[in-house]
């Protein structure tokens, strides 16, 4: 099923903060297919801004806050839901990402996602995918960001091996280059630094396992301009291409315009430790020949974007699977679903509860709420939350996964009301309230009788929830009094009222 055409936005964007610049690309859907409009680029390094104990600057903080001001400027009449803004590697890791992340939206204008390293991958994999016609052959794509490099094995649009290491250009750089000077020795040490990264999944990488080598970054592509511009490859890059490369950097011992006339002076801060992992990847994996993509991580956010436009959420497939995986009571939770279908369906609701989002969620939610009992019995409300909130779960970023882990976790037993003060806006409010009504519904179903129950009445307002049953209906079931008195407690306990009758 797919939305109504004019229900669809006319233009959509993504935007990626990466560690050493920002990306923003703005396209137009025409039958479903994605026409690129314009694209922006801004070499921020938040990386270079990150200190020893992973905290932001303020000076980086403020430069990043003043780029996406002004691709705000460009995004602002884009409605809710037509934008992805995702950070990579820098915002995994930087303690103070959360209170900046605010600001950050408010210059966008747009919500921000933080997303896994396997994400990102997949991600990456799918624009270049895109950009490539399918010919059934496995292939290896490798993407160098700034704080990270992913590597991926799949065949045609389906990615089957992914892997994100902590090792980027920008990081590389810092580690071995951070004054400039590039020595054979220094280079000999950032070539062994990569190759470290990559010994554990050098088997699964390596050529034995692929066919075609396709590259996908701004690092990859301006190692192929240079090698193109001196005649040292026809195509892509070439093994013996790179080396000359590399012969030519290292014999400059720093990088200068003289050097490399035709390399953004930009880019020399980053470059060299961007080289030496492109050298130790091509060593590490048998790599002679790479083929460069113009898709990447912002053409896969599109993609993604369009399918969740179209109703074909990579989301949906991921919560299937963790159900099949985890053994769910299908049939259990449909009646979950359906009880809280009908309350969502009636008017007196807390304006924070968007019902499209809200009947999302809960609908995940009802159908994981139980996956920890295959761990334990005893507290699989803890467990099933620490594997939402740690697994990788593709279409989820690090944020949906805390809410959805969220959710679960206080769906039972006394509600855990300062976990929501950790979920950012408007979920800190909103998820509260979405909590309250899984744990109503899986209370009315905690018998597992798969019986329909009565049509009950729910109203909510800012501190008290009023459940209405049809009359007898209550005296007929005293074990579920008894429950709804229990739980009124626990949600007394963080300061709502339930009240039924």
């Amino acid at each position: 099923m797919t939305l109504p055409s004019q229900d669809k936005p006319r233009q959509v964007a993504a935007v990626d903060l990466g560690s050493n610049s920002f990306h923003m690309i703005v396209a137009e859907l025409r039958a479903n297919e994605i026409v690129v409009l314009d694209r922006l680029r801004e070499m921020v390094r938040l990386g270079a801004g990150l200190t020893p104990d992973n905290q932001l600057g303020e000076d980086i903080q403020q430069r990043a806050l003043e780029c996406l001001e002004r691709f705000g400027q460009r995004l602002r009449h884009l409605p809710p839901g037509s934008v992805r803004a995702v950070g990579t590697n820098t915002l995994r890791v930087a303690r103070n990402a959360g209170p900046w992340l605010l600001r950050a939206e408010q210059a966008l204008g747009h919500p921000i996602e933080i997303i896994a390293g396997i994400e990102e991958a997949r991600l990456i994999y799918q624009g270049v995918a895109e950009s490539l016609a399918p010919d059934g052959k496995r292939r290896l794509v490798m993407d160098i960001g700034g704080g990270s490099t992913e590597y991926i094995i799949g065949v045609d649009r389906t990615p089957l091996q992914k892997e994100s290491l902590r090792m980027g250009c920008v990081s590389m750089s810092l580690a071995h280059f951070a004054d400039g000077r590039i020595t054979a020795k220094r280079f000999r040490r950032a070539v062994l630094a990569a190759e470290r990264e990559l010994e554990p999944f050098q088997h699964l990488f390596c050529s034995h396992e692929w066919a075609q080598a396709v590259g996908a970054s701004g690092t990859l592509r301006t190692t192929q301009k240079l090698l193109q511009n001196r005649g040292w490859s026809r195509d892509g890059i070439s093994a013996e291409g790179l080396q000359r490369l590399v012969d030519l950097v290292v014999d400059g011992g720093r990088l200068s315009r003289t050097l490399l006339p035709d390399l953004d002076p930009e880019r020399h801060p980053s470059f060299p430790g961007g080289l030496a992992i492109i050298q130790a990847s091509f060593t590490a994996l048998g790599i002679r020949h790479m083929q460069i993509s113009d898709g990447a991580l912002r053409e896969g956010l599109l993609h993604d974007l369009l399918g969740r436009i179209n109703h074909q959420d990579i989301r949906e497939r991921t919560v299937a699977a963790l159900a099949t995986r985890y053994h769910v009571e299908m049939e259990h939770a449909r009646l979950i679903q359906d009880t809280l279908a009908d309350w969502l369906s009636q008017p007196e609701l807390l304006p924070e509860l968007d019902r499209a989002s809200a009947s999302q969620w809960l609908d995940w939610a009802a159908r994981l709420h139980d996956i920890g009992r295959d761990i334990a019995h005893s507290g699989y409300h803890k467990h099933g939350a620490y594997i939402l909130a740690n697994a990788d779960l593709p279409g989820f970023s690090t944020q949906d996964q805390l809410l959805l882990a969220t959710l679960v976790r206080a769906h039972r037993r006394k509600f855990p009301i300062k976990l929501f003060k950790e979920l950012a806006a408007p979920w800190d409010e909103a998820g509260k309230w979405l909590a309250v009504l899984l744990r109503l519904s899986i209370l009315l179903h905690r018998s597992r009788a798969l019986v329909d129950p009565p049509r009950i009445g729910l109203r909510i307002d800012r501190s008290a929830v009023c459940l209405e049953f049809p009359p007898g209906w209550l005296e007929a079931h005293p074990l579920t009094v008894a429950d709804l008195e229990q739980e009124a407690t626990y949600l007394q306990a963080a300061g709502i009222a339930l009240s039924f009758s």
